[in-house]
């Protein structure tokens, strides 16, 4: 493994020692571009974000976005909070690990598993248990949509069917009464908040379907979601967000549409088939007089 630190960094010889690798190279972010050379093959990138500025942060994620590209390298990264928006804005989408604020553990955990992913040959049972994963959870959105859009149409929802024809439940006209006030969603949105004044933390963590609701009340507002703010909305730790927000942007439910007015920062938006989704259902459950869930 090659390291890219900060001055805030752990004692990464430990980390990588306990996640079962072994340190090559190690340096500070003026270093990154040389570093990122002796990376070896099969190797994994390790970053520390935290505490470099920003204009350095932001030449070095370029130069590391341009090498994880280039050679399809395992990266994990560690960063702190303030640091979501540009490191979402250049890594989102690659083969990363965005790891925000992390424990000594959850590194240890990333490292553990990016070197057993370098360390398998391609097309192994690691990269088809990967397959399988996306495969199975795309099926499932599916059948949600087939249910949903059926209910849409007041017609009971059946079985079976190919994932092909699930996948048109996403699509066709939209419903005439679909709600189109943000303020209800908004209402929705700070009643399932309140839940948390009441019960354990961690008890109804629900990030996929916070989200969803919190970029359509955007969209109905005109307001753009940055991928910081769309992590506070998920309403869990900011790694556990962003792994959501990558689990989704995969499965076509969210698209990253970048800042023109600034590289250092992306925007998250539903895609066409979440928003015909989210209008379906509104409508089902309005019509058949039951509260947004």
């Amino acid at each position: 493994m090659v390291a890219i630190a900060g001055a805030d960094a752990v004692d990464l010889d430990e980390v990588v020692a306990l996640a079962g690798g072994r340190l090559a190279a190690q340096g500070g972010w003026p270093d990154a571009e040389a570093l990122l050379d002796r990376v070896p093959a099969n190797g994994v990138l390790l970053v520390e974000a935290a505490g470099v500025p920003a204009e350095l942060l932001a030449a070095g994620l370029d130069r590391i976005t341009e090498a994880v590209e280039a050679r399809g390298l395992p990266l994990v990264v560690a960063f702190a909070p303030d640091a979501i928006d540009p490191v979402a804005a250049a890594l989102l989408g690659l083969d990363a690990v965005l790891l925000c604020d992390p424990t000594r553990v959850e590194r240890v955990a990333a490292l553990a598993l990016a070197g057993q992913r370098s360390a398998a040959p391609s097309g192994s049972a690691w990269r088809e248990s990967e397959a399988e994963r996306l495969r199975r959870l795309n099926e499932e959105v599916a059948r949600i949509a087939e249910v949903l859009a059926k209910l849409a149409s007041n017609g009971p929802p059946g079985e079976g069917g190919a994932v092909g024809d699930r996948r048109r439940g996403y699509g066709g006209e939209q419903p005439d009464d679909a709600p189109q006030d943000p303020q209800a969603i908004r209402r929705v949105i700070r009643a399932r908040r309140m839940r948390d004044m009441f019960f354990p933390a961690g008890l109804f963590e629900d990030p996929a379907w916070d989200m969803l609701l919190d970029l359509y009340a955007a969209e109905l507002e005109g307001l753009k979601v940055s991928v910081s703010s769309l992590c506070i909305a998920a309403a869990v730790a900011p790694t556990t967000a962003l792994r959501w927000i990558t689990r989704m942007t995969d499965l076509g439910l969210l698209q990253r549409k970048p800042d023109p007015a600034d590289r250092r920062r992306a925007f998250m938006v539903m895609s066409g088939q979440a928003r015909t989704a989210m209008r379906n259902y509104l409508a089902a459950v309005a019509r058949a007089g039951l509260p947004v869930a």
